[in-house]
């Protein structure tokens, strides 16, 4: 029996409708491979860049290390000026007044702890009491050598100076008064001075400089009573070397 025009729509309905399924299978497909492949991908190009990053930070750290420690091979300011050593060059003979002077080295070097130090002893070689001037003068204290590079201060105290180098760092005040001394018949008296150099000198060093340098002092005397025209005056001195 022929087939009617009906069953002929049916049969071609069904198969529309498998090939319709055939196609959206191979689209569905298709579809999931491509992601698959765009996910391998940006894995690869995630995973190299933390590689670069790692590689590159610890040189970074590495060399900053060797900036900071080239400052400590440069000298530094608290290495110690090398000493001097001070001996008596010439001691000049005793004047002819009734006082007289003497030097004598207590200190030869020049030390962390302490500067060269000399003691002027005066003694009264006259049978009577005897004053002489001026009081801090004559014993060479404040005396400053003829070139101006050195000067003795008195002892055991506490100038603006470096340990070690014992030159002054600025000028120091003294006052101007004249003051005299007494000294009993047959009395001698002593006093020690340091030796510093100068603020205003010019050493090379820029502390005790080498050389041979001469102090000297006037020494006025006379009678304790007596008037200013009945004091003699007398020039003393003496020279040191210092090494």
């Amino acid at each position: 029996m022929p087939p009617t025009r009906r069953q002929l729509l049916q049969s071609a309905g069904v198969i529309s409708l498998g090939f319709a399924t055939g196609c959206l299978g191979d689209a569905g497909g298709g579809s999931g491979s491509d992601p698959k492949e765009t996910t391998d991908g940006s894995e690869d190009t995630t995973e190299d860049t933390p590689n670069e990053t790692t590689t590159e930070q610890p040189e970074d750290t590495t060399d900053m290390p060797d900036d900071t420690d080239t400052p400590t091979d440069e000298p530094t300011d608290t290495d110690a000026p090398d000493a001097s050593t001070m001996s008596l060059a010439n001691v000049d003979s005793a004047p002819d007044i009734p006082l007289e002077p003497a030097v004598e080295v207590t200190k030869a070097d020049a030390t962390q702890d302490h500067p060269p130090q000399v003691e002027i002893t005066l003694s009264n070689t006259s049978d009577e009491m005897v004053s002489a001037g001026e009081g801090r003068a004559i014993f060479f204290e404040h005396v400053t050598d003829e070139s101006g590079e050195l000067t003795f201060l008195p002892a055991e105290k506490d100038y603006p100076a470096e340990p070690g180098c014992w030159r002054l760092s600025e000028p120091l005040m003294v006052t101007t008064e004249y003051r005299m001394e007494s000294f009993d018949a047959d009395e001698s008296r002593s006093k020690r001075v340091d030796l510093y150099g100068t603020s205003q000198g010019k050493g090379e060093s820029g502390c005790l400089p080498a050389g041979e340098y001469r102090f000297e002092t006037t020494i006025a005397v006379g009678n304790a009573s007596g008037s200013d025209e009945d004091r003699t005056e007398a020039t003393w001195g003496f020279s040191v070397t210092l090494d």
